[in-house]
């Protein structure tokens, strides 16, 4: 048994007055108690109590005792409470790396309302389409898709996105609607302007993947700027559904080839460090992020 317990079996004892008293009242056996309080007696070299028949009575080092003992727990009850309260007492910088579409589109709507829930924090919203191990640099949590590299980081999946070939109706009335995979070499298509699996067009046909090599008109840095060309009615895009959801619903942008789709769906993880011992400030925003995602899906 530790020291704590031990504390705690002679305090019981005290307010009870009694071993078998004490052993009911917290839902030990007496012995239990007995042993506990022979052994803080041994370890402090002191005995704490003159056992009488019915009743326990403080030695005067027991006194001394319960005076620090009570000392502690208070200590320890004033420490627990803090804990409770760190949801609105959470401060310090909070470093995020994400995609630049993501914190447009899925962070930075919320950000205000997470930031006047927890007014100590400040964010520094970094961004980049790939993700970077910068955790050694300070980083405390990235938010990124698709295959991760092997480490011991936590990757808690936060959700999935399909990844959609869309164009406006603009764009479609004025160069026709594309029936099949092959009809894309014939139209304006637009890429990302790095190697990425996202540049990959897949098709199911006839029972078998397919990959139709479009030449991109013009490739992107981000997929904002895709966004903004395609709903310019510039030509085709392929886009995560997080990034173009409200777009497709809206009926901003038409979602095309749905038949020859690959039912698959890219999962979304929420990256760092421990999984013990959780900083708050992460804590709160992991939270707060599953719930706003959970509210507003963007499928």
């Amino acid at each position: 048994m530790d020291n704590f317990s031990q504390m705690q079996a002679f305090l019981w004892a005290h307010e009870h007055g009694n071993f078998s008293v004490a052993a009911r009242a917290n839902g030990i056996t007496p012995s239990t108690v007995s042993k506990l309080i022979s052994r803080l007696e041994n370890r402090l070299q002191v005995r704490l109590f003159q056992r009488g028949n019915r009743s326990l009575t403080l030695t005067e080092e027991g006194s001394a005792y319960l005076m620090s003992a009570r000392k502690v727990m208070n200590a320890m009850a004033e420490a627990d409470s803090l804990a409770e309260a760190f949801p609105t007492q959470v401060s310090g910088a909070l470093r995020i790396h994400t995609m630049t579409t993501f914190a447009k589109h899925q962070i930075v709507p919320w950000l205000p309302e997470f930031m006047a829930t927890y007014p100590g924090l400040t964010v520094d919203l970094q961004v980049g389409p790939q993700y970077v191990d910068h955790f050694d640099q300070g980083l405390d949590i990235a938010i990124h898709s698709g295959v991760l590299p092997d480490s011991s980081r936590v990757a808690r999946k936060i959700g999935e996105s399909a990844w959609i070939i869309c164009a406006s109706p603009e764009y479609l009335a004025r160069k026709g609607t594309p029936n099949h995979p092959e009809d894309l070499l014939n139209h304006d298509c637009f890429n990302f302007a790095f190697n990425s699996a996202w540049n990959n067009w897949q098709f199911r046909v006839d029972g078998e993947t397919v990959t139709v090599a479009i030449k991109p008109k013009a490739v992107f840095a981000q997929g904002d700027l895709q966004r903004d060309i395609a709903l310019n009615g510039g030509g085709i895009v392929k886009l995560a559904q997080f990034h173009i959801g409200a777009d497709l619903k809206a009926g901003r942008l038409v979602p095309l080839l749905q038949a020859y789709d690959i039912p698959s769906k890219e999962p979304i993880y929420l990256i760092y460090t421990h999984r013990k011992n959780l900083s708050p400030r992460i804590r709160v925003f992991r939270d707060f992020l599953e719930q706003k995602l959970k509210a507003s899906p963007w499928d």
